[in-house]
């Protein structure tokens, strides 16, 4: 253990070994670079002036610190830039004075340089991030950092200067400011670009032949038309500028020269239009200390300088902003691109997945337009182009025509979403009839413009089926009452019997075995009494004739208090209010308010008094009747599906029924060309809504029936529960 502990100490020891000489080397080299950079400065200096033509060095300062960033050592890249500042410039005879105030300075500029670009951009590389120049405004940061950073050593280096040599004046300040804005710039751009290039390479490998080799193969991959565009701008740029600075015939063709740069920003990768940049840069420059070219000609030397930083300024601002633009949008076009072929495919999937569909559906627009449809939808409404030419073949259950504004579509447009709505509609082309259930949804666009999504579903097999089995299940219950009748005529005799026979072990049992006979008999009963109601409901002619529907809900009331009475249940409270006589058959009637009523006593939860709240309103040549109850209410998703054939909401709740009570309610409402519908009441329990055919005389009741509030506690808790009056004034 102690020896593998020792050998990770010495692998530690020897990655920071490693790690601190790679970092002495790049600083060693960016010490070499900068010192080089100062000296070219110097170099530049125009005759009897202190003012350098350029000043490289400011550049190369601010892409090394910001290099070094996160560097430990950063410290020592500090002490090596001022130190190599104060001995170039005391070296090239600018006083030690004088040295010691340009390299702090400099050393000023760089740090601002690096902390301005870390808070403006801190995602760049340079800036704290692994990002590379990507946008003009990008690039405009950066010469705002680069201004700031020259103002910090404006201040600090004028000053110096001022108080060492007693000189100073505007023309000084401009030119300081332009030199190291240039510098900052210029070469800082060129830094920081070249600089992410770098760093990924050398992530990937540190080999100088690796590095050959990559650069050998993205030359050789590139077409021969390309390699022949840099080379005629290589060329076009030589040509240029011999003739603008070296055989310009005393004419001012330096800033016609654009030109080219223009060309390498708009046609060619931002690497080379970086190069590019750099070289024609430092041409001008060149030509200009040589005393040739437009430039050259400016007397003031002061302003010459000034003039020469403006034109590289212009020069790399100028390829920078357009390559950098050219580069942009290429990326905008490539995503732009990606996402038509990806929104392309998705359309295609979609496409596939609606066209294989069983179901029909369409999407139709605010005028009524049919925009889509898949071949399901065709196979059931033909050709039709609008909701108008397909609503003309649909018919209710009941053989009724479809109103224009009752169309699930036309709701649907109005804003409102349709369950399944069962509806007949005849086929276009062998004129049969089918039914379709539809269901339609409201699909808003963006611009407020209303469109629905329409699914057909041709349920007609399934109706055919289920009417099939409705008209079995009715006659095998008509066979099933005689053999029944039988069974609890015999059973009752036999418990008679038995209970003369005194008591024993044997009698006892048997005595069960016929409780539990006499219980399965009676629950047989009422699956057979549902069904032959159920039955007469869907199958027997009406008779619709005047029926007062007070009377009758008095009496249905007055029946099942009494059962419940007998039962030893709470007696249920149920009130009526005045309500509209109807045109409807009366035994029917009847059925239908029965069930509604002995459904609302029935699904009531323990220990709470039953209250029922039955109210009409009229509606023009109908009668809307609702039942409102303090019951456990609907389970969330049933309001509709209460409704079919067989269906219980409640299993395995320890409430009995056969699932076609609200079937055979439906049954009778729509017969009569009515409907029902079921609602969550305000407060606990459930609301059912049934309308039927009035009679000549309606009651001048509300418009709308207001929601009722029934108590759900148990009885005797500490909400007290409504008075009858209470009730009455809530419907």
């Amino acid at each position: 253990m102690p020896a593998a502990a020792g050998g990770v100490s010495v692998y530690r020891g020897a990655e920071r070994f490693r790690a601190i000489a790679t970092s002495l080397v790049r600083t060693a080299g960016f010490a070499a670079v900068y010192a080089a950079a100062i000296m070219v400065g110097r170099l530049t200096v125009v005759a009897d002036t202190r003012l350098a033509l350029v000043w490289p060095a400011s550049g190369v300062a601010a892409a090394w610190l910001c290099s070094r960033r996160r560097s430990r050592a950063w410290w020592v890249d500090a002490a090596a830039l001022t130190a190599i500042a104060w001995a170039g410039n005391a070296v090239t005879g600018a006083g030690l004075a004088l040295s010691g105030v340009l390299a702090v300075a400099n050393l000023a500029m760089a740090v601002m340089f690096m902390w301005l670009l870390g808070r403006l951009r801190p995602t760049l590389w340079g800036g704290g991030g692994s990002r590379r120049l990507s946008s003009g405004w990008e690039l405009g940061s950066l010469l705002g950092v680069a201004i700031v950073a020259a103002a910090v050593g404006a201040v600090i280096g004028l000053t110096g200067l001022w108080l060492i040599t007693g000189h100073g004046s505007s023309i000084m300040l401009a030119d300081w400011m332009a030199r190291h804005v240039t510098g900052m710039f210029v070469i800082g751009s060129a830094g920081l670009w070249f600089g992410r290039v770098f760093a990924g390479m050398a992530a990937r490998s540190t080999s100088p032949r690796w590095w050959w080799r990559t650069l050998d193969g993205a030359v050789r991959a590139m077409p021969g038309r390309r390699v022949g565009e840099y080379l005629a701008v290589v060329v076009g740029s030589v040509l240029a500028y011999l003739v603008g600075f070296v055989y310009d015939g005393g004419l001012p063709l330096a800033f016609p020269l654009i030109a080219v740069t223009v060309w390498a920003a708009l046609r060619l990768c931002t690497n080379f239009v970086v190069l590019h940049n750099l070289a024609l840069g430092g041409v001008a420059v060149l030509c200009t200390w040589c005393g040739m070219g437009p430039l050259a000609a400016v007397g003031d030397p002061y302003v010459r300088a000034l003039v020469a930083q403006l034109f590289v300024l212009l020069i790399t601002t100028v390829g920078l902003i357009l390559a950098l633009g050219r580069d942009e949008r290429a990326e905008l076009l490539a995503a732009l691109t990606a996402q038509k072929e990806q929104a392309a495919r998705h359309g295609a999937l979609m496409d596939a997945i609606i066209d294989s569909m069983a179901d029909g559906l369409s999407l139709v627009d605010a005028e009524g337009r049919v925009v889509l449809r898949n071949p399901a939808g065709k196979r059931l409404f033909g050709a039709a182009a609008t909701v108008g030419e397909a609503g003309r073949r649909m018919r209710h259950l009941d053989g009724s025509p479809v109103t224009a504004d009752a169309l699930p579509t036309a709701r649907a447009l109005a804003g409102e979403k349709t369950g399944p709505v069962d509806l007949l509609v005849m086929d276009p082309d062998s004129q049969d009839t089918r039914v379709v259930r539809v269901c339609a949804t409201p699909l808003p666009d963006g611009e407020g413009a209303r469109r629905a999504v329409v699914l057909y579903q041709d349920v007609t097999a399934e109706r055919r089926h289920r009417d099939q089995l409705a008209g079995f299940a009715g006659s095998v219950a008509h066979d099933l009452q005689n053999p029944l009748t039988t069974v609890e005529g015999w059973t009752e005799v036999a418990t008679d019997a038995l209970d003369t026979a005194g008591a024993g072990p044997g009698l006892d049992r048997a005595r069960d075995s016929l409780g539990r006979v006499t219980r399965a008999a009676a629950r047989m009963r009422g699956l057979i009494t549902d069904l032959l109601v159920y039955t007469a409901a869907r199958d027997e002619d009406l008779t619709p004739a005047r029926v007062d529907l007070t009377d009758l809900v008095d009496d249905i009331a007055a029946a099942r208090t009494d059962a419940a009475i007998a039962s030893g249940e709470p007696a249920p409270r149920v009130t009526v209010g005045e309500l509209d006589p109807v045109h409807a058959d009366a035994a029917a009637v009847r059925q239908l308010l029965d069930n509604l009523v002995g459904n609302a006593i029935k699904y009531t939860g323990a220990g709470v008094t039953p209250q029922v709240s039955v109210t009409s309103i009229g509606l023009g040549d109908m009668v809307q009747v609702t039942v409102a109850d303090n019951g456990i209410g609907i389970p969330a998703g049933q309001h509709e599906a209460i409704f079919d054939d067989f269906h219980r909401a409640h299993p395995g709740t320890g409430y009995t029924g056969t699932g076609l009570g609200l079937a055979i309610c439906h049954r009778i409402a729509t017969r009569h060309g009515g409907g029902i519908t079921a609602h969550d009441n305000p407060g606990g329990g459930s609301r059912f809504i049934f309308t039927l055919p009035a009679t000549d005389r309606l009651g001048a009741l509300a418009e709308v029936a207001a929601p009722l509030i029934l108590p759900t506690a148990p009885a005797g808790a500490s909400r007290p529960a409504p008075t009858i009056a209470t009730l009455a004034h809530a419907a």
